[in-house]
This record gives C-alpha cells, structure tokens and sequence, in this order.
C-alpha cells in the first residue's frame, strides 16, 4: 500500500462509523425521485443514472448500491480534498436520479451507472448519451462481470457511439487517473461482499471475469468520456465500508482512492 492510500485508510477509518452508519444509513429512506431543476446548487452532485433493463441483460438493474454508495463517494470526497459537495438542508449529501432523456442530464459533469450487463437505451436516450459525451460529460459504468455481460453492454453502447472512430482503449497505469490524487500503483479487482464471503475471500465474479479492465472512449483531445470498469465493483466498496472492517480494509481504501481519482478527473477535464 503506497503512503497516499495508507493515509486514506487511517483517514476513512476514523471517520467510519461517524457517516456511514448515520449520514449514508439514513439516506437509505430518500425516496426515489427524478431530478429537477432545483436539485442542482453548482456544488459537486453524484448523478446517477435510471435505466431500463435489457430483456438478454446479466447481472441487477441501475439501483444497485443505491444510496450508500452515492452518499459515501460524495463524503469521501468532501472529507479528502476541498471540493464542495451539493446539500440538502438537513446536511445530507444531494445526489441525484436522472434519465438520459431529461435536459437536467447537462447539469451533471459526471454521471455514474451500475450493473450496465443488465442496460437498454433507446434511440432518444442513446442520442442524449451522445451529445452528454460529446459536449464534455464524464461517464463511469462500472460492475459487470464476464464477457456475456460485456457484450450485452457493448451492443447497447454502440448505439451511443460507434466503433470506429471511438474505439475502447484499456487505460495504462501511467495514465492521468491513476495520479490524479492517489498514486494507484495497481487496478484493483472488486467483488461485492456477498460474493466475498461467500466465496471464502474470492475476488472474481464469473469463471471468466479473473482479470479486472479499466477501459475508457476517449474523445478526439484524448479526454476520457466513458470509463468503464469491468470485472471488478467499485460501488460496493463505497456502500459497504462500515458493514465489515475487513472487507473495508481491502476493497474500500483502495476502491475510494480510485474513485476520489475519477471525480477529479472527471471534473478537471
């Protein structure tokens, strides 16, 4: 573990039971409603995207760590760098729902989707997608497993934008996002804590999912549009930091150092 992240997990740890089983706990009982146009204050929001399920799809559907896992990132974030984060009045983090087909979609600088084995856009939501990316959104899609749910996610996705000219590139380790606040000397493979324990400590999700990918659709500047994170699952290691010390200490840590990573990239490029 580099210094970067042995500090964010003597950090985070002080700090685990104060919000995760407060703050993000309570926000379990948000009801689940759209954004609007007042939902926005020009802070930092965690968007995350409603979809529909594909009739072929592998895997659960766009609420999956939903909303530990939007609260905590955007605690996390507030607490390890000096972004502002969006509020509601009780002093919850604000995140939000949005359907790519709302114009509220382009107050979102990075929006966030799970389970994409499982997505179907339609042709207006593809559009929106498109021009979200291409007027300089951020995209992070991440906890698919195995290639039969890369290929239901690809087919949707390449409706979005095409092959050719907006290829999938898999990210070196010497890219931008791995420095961006933490040193990330190697992309960790996640897996979610059911499947862990259950598992007797295993990491990998499907028989062919052993080798973790951070893909990204970068434009013609070279800026990430679309991360992709297959085989591996960020969002549980920012739900469940505070339902096993354990399992904090090997997935949490490292999964919030990317994450913090992302959304400075995302929000700085």
């Amino acid at each position: 573990m580099t210094r970067g992240l042995r500090i964010l997990a003597v950090a985070a740890a002080g700090l685990l039971l104060l919000t995760s089983s407060s703050s993000a706990q309570r926000g379990m009982f948000r009801r689940y409603a759209l954004a609007t146009p007042a939902s926005f204050d020009g802070a930092f929001q965690f968007c995350r995207v409603y979809y529909r399920e594909a009739s072929n799809g592998d895997g659960g559907d766009w609420q999956v760590d939903f909303p530990r896992a939007d609260s905590n990132l955007m605690t996390r974030l507030s607490e390890l760098t000096k972004t502002p984060i969006g509020r509601l009045p009780d002093g919850e983090p604000n995140h939000v729902i949005i359907r790519l087909n709302q114009p509220e979609l382009f107050k979102c600088p990075f929006i966030m989707m799970t389970e994409v084995g499982n997505i179907y856009l339609d042709d207006q939501e593809a559009k929106a997608l498109h021009d979200y990316l291409l007027k300089g959104g951020f995209l992070w899609a991440d906890d698919f497993w195995g290639e039969y749910a890369w290929a239901v996610w690809d087919n949707q996705f390449r409706k979005v934008l095409p092959t050719g000219p907006y290829p999938y590139v898999d990210l070196p380790m010497n890219h931008a996002i791995f420095t961006q606040f933490f040193n990330i000397a190697k992309f960790p493979q996640i897996p979610s804590i059911g499947w862990w324990r259950s598992s007797g400590g295993g990491t990998s999700e499907r028989a062919d999912s052993r080798v973790p990918h951070a893909r990204a659709v970068l434009d013609d500047h070279g800026r990430i549009m679309a991360l992709i994170t297959h085989n591996t699952d960020f969002g549980d290691s920012f739900e469940e930091e505070a339902t096993d010390r354990q399992y904090f200490l090997h997935f949490s840590v490292e999964g919030y150092a990317f994450g913090v990573n992302a959304l400075l990239y995302a929000l700085s490029h």
